[in-house]
């Protein structure tokens, strides 16, 4: 998620938050993995159920919804509310 996070970085999240387009979260992919990615907009699923359109902050880098389509809204499982190490010099 580079500019924005980086490795190491500690986030403060709300788990079963409300999710906003523009928003970070913390997602589960189909694979188990755990990512914090950007809620770009909300959208539906293969099934019918809602979901979430997660992209990167850097789309060179990492894997989002281009690869993995859209997240069902149940596997976004926490808002990021601030970075609390390092102390933050911006707004997430």
């Amino acid at each position: 998620m580079l500019p924005t996070l980086r490795p190491g970085d500690r986030l403060l999240v709300r788990y079963a938050a409300p999710v906003a387009a523009g928003r970070l979260v913390l997602a589960r992919f189909p694979d188990g993995s755990c990512v914090v990615k950007r809620a770009a907009e909300a959208r539906e699923t293969r099934t019918g159920d809602a979901g979430w359109w997660l992209l990167s902050d850097n789309p060179d880098e990492g894997v989002d919804s281009r690869h993995r389509g859209v997240v069902a809204a149940a596997d976004v499982v926490a808002v990021v509310l601030a970075r609390v190490w390092p102390r933050p010099t911006r707004r997430l």
